[in-house]
């Protein structure tokens, strides 16, 4: 058997889900975690051929060469907005895998349209994959640890715009400022079960979702003039930080919000002093 080379402690034989893992972060996030030696189910909604390249990949830097090296891997199809579907998948994972050890609350949608321009319809679309999803798929996960009194690790990725505004997304301002006190509140009830509740916000990260300023250099080059560091994030230092919070190095933390963002949300005009 291969030996899987890790670098975060108590990843190695887990068991994880990671929903809206066809694309970037949730893809990163599937192929570090294979890397770390847990086993992946790869949840997806409609793209099955990418979500067969992020179960290959994480399997090829995983195992290489070698089969059979320990790392498993599942594709689950479901619709995370869709309670049913979702017991449907937690359950999946559970009778494949034989238990659930971490939740990476990863799917997430985002439509841009004037706040007074916004349908019900379209702003209860993005709450019922962004938010609803994420807390019934904690909920279930939560159900499944609490019934093995088995401790336990959740994730969501959130954003910047958990604390920041931003003007024309409301539906996703909200989702993401509705995640923070998700994870907090859920990280509060159930840490002396032993069940830790974290979250990571990205800033501005190249992925599909931001193609139409990631693929653009002058666009690109006009967000990251708004960066402290000077440039857009990864996908795979988002999946670094939650490769960490998941494992046994942040044992000892739970209902945080750990911000990736290049320094975006320290109020970058105050670099340059110009209020009294």
């Amino acid at each position: 058997m291969n030996q899987i080379i890790t670098t975060m402690k108590g990843l190695t034989g887990k068991n994880v889900l990671i929903t809206g893992a066809s694309s970037g972060i949730g893809q990163a996030i599937a192929i570090r975690l294979a890397q770390e030696g847990c086993n992946i189910a790869i949840n997806y909604r409609k793209n099955t051929e990418e979500a067969a390249e992020t179960e290959e990949q994480a399997m090829q830097q995983a195992c290489g060469q070698v089969k059979n090296c320990g790392v498993k891997s599942l594709i689950v199809q479901d619709d995370v907005s869709k309670e049913d579907e979702i017991i449907e998948l937690i359950n999946t994972v559970i009778d494949r895998f034989g238990s659930l050890d971490i939740l990476i609350n990863n799917a997430g949608i985002q439509t841009e349209c004037p706040s007074h321009e916004l349908s019900a319809d379209e702003f209860d679309r993005v709450l019922d994959t962004n938010l609803r999803g994420a807390f019934l798929c904690a909920r279930e996960t939560i159900k499944h640890l609490l019934s093995r009194q088995q401790a336990g690790s959740i994730i969501n990725i959130s954003s910047v715009h958990e604390i920041i505004p931003r003007p024309t997304y409301l539906s996703y301002a909200i989702s993401k400022g509705g995640m923070g006190n998700l994870t907090k509140t859920l990280a509060l009830e159930y840490a002396d079960r032993q069940i830790r509740v974290n979250a990571i916000a990205p800033g501005a990260t190249v992925t599909p979702i931001n193609e139409e300023w990631s693929d653009n250099p002058a666009k690109k080059a006009v967000v990251e003039s708004h960066i402290p560091m000077g440039r857009a994030g990864t996908s795979e230092e988002m999946a670094a930080a939650v490769a960490f919070l998941a494992s046994d190095e942040a044992a000892y933390i739970t209902g945080q919000t750990l911000y990736i963002d290049g320094g975006l949300t320290l109020y970058a005009d105050f670099r340059e002093s110009w209020s009294a």
